[in-house]
């Protein structure tokens, strides 16, 4: 039972991620598609906690602390872009 519960959250999920790709991509500002891409992000972080769940495993976890690592640290990066028109 538990396996159809994961399986149905994954597939919500990769909904989602196709309706941040959207907004990726004909988002009308640059704010919308910055938090369009750390929507797919977050939603890849979930997404692969629950195949961890699913495999019963924890060897993705890395994987996970990465990816949100990174997410972080493109947001930051991008609205440090829009604040002062540089990176660094």
């Amino acid at each position: 039972m538990m396996d159809t519960w994961l399986i149905l959250s994954l597939a919500v999920l990769s909904l989602s991620i196709l309706g941040c790709m959207y907004r990726l991509l004909k988002g009308p500002s640059i704010s919308d598609r910055i938090a369009a891409l750390d929507t797919i992000g977050i939603v890849l972080l979930a997404m692969i906690t629950i195949v961890c769940a699913w495999l019963r495993t924890t060897t993705y976890m890395d994987i996970v602390l990465l990816i949100g690592i990174l997410t972080f640290i493109g947001t930051i990066a991008f609205a440090r872009y829009l604040e002062r028109g540089e990176v660094l």
